[in-house]
């Protein structure tokens, strides 16, 4: 498994390898949503249509 790598890993007592582990999944998160996921939107993913349409509006 890979936590218990991770966690053997991390320098320090318990209370600040939890502490490390939050900055790494926040870092991690920060990560995928500044870069990883908008890459994935722009290349990969079809463009949106772009249109609205609404019935009755008009």
């Amino acid at each position: 498994m890979i936590f218990p790598l991770v966690w053997r890993a991390l320098p320090g007592p318990t209370a600040l390898k939890v502490l490390e582990l939050v900055v790494l999944l926040a870092a991690i998160t920060s990560v995928l949503f500044t870069w990883v996921f908008p890459w994935i939107a722009a290349d990969i993913l079809p463009p949106p249509d772009g249109t609205i349409d609404s019935p009755g509006v008009g």
